[in-house]
């Protein structure tokens, strides 16, 4: 089976011709969205620290071990 192959000056024509047809976000949506992941993020963290408190209460609290 022949391989196809692009020269590399039409590739770079055709990635420039992609890249026209993205929409980028502007900088308000940029600085939301990254908002929006730091909060959840943050609120992910807060969650997972109290259940494994919740956690290692309840293992001391059945087993009778821990500091």
């Amino acid at each position: 089976m022949a391989s196809k192959t692009t020269n590399p000056f039409t590739f770079l024509q055709q990635v420039r011709s992609e890249t026209a047809k993205v929409t980028w976000p502007s900088r308000r949506e940029t600085m939301i969205s990254t908002v929006m992941v730091l909060v959840f993020a943050c609120l992910a963290a807060l969650f997972f620290f109290a259940a494994d408190q919740i956690m290692a209460w309840a293992i001391e609290l059945i087993l009778g071990i821990g500091v």
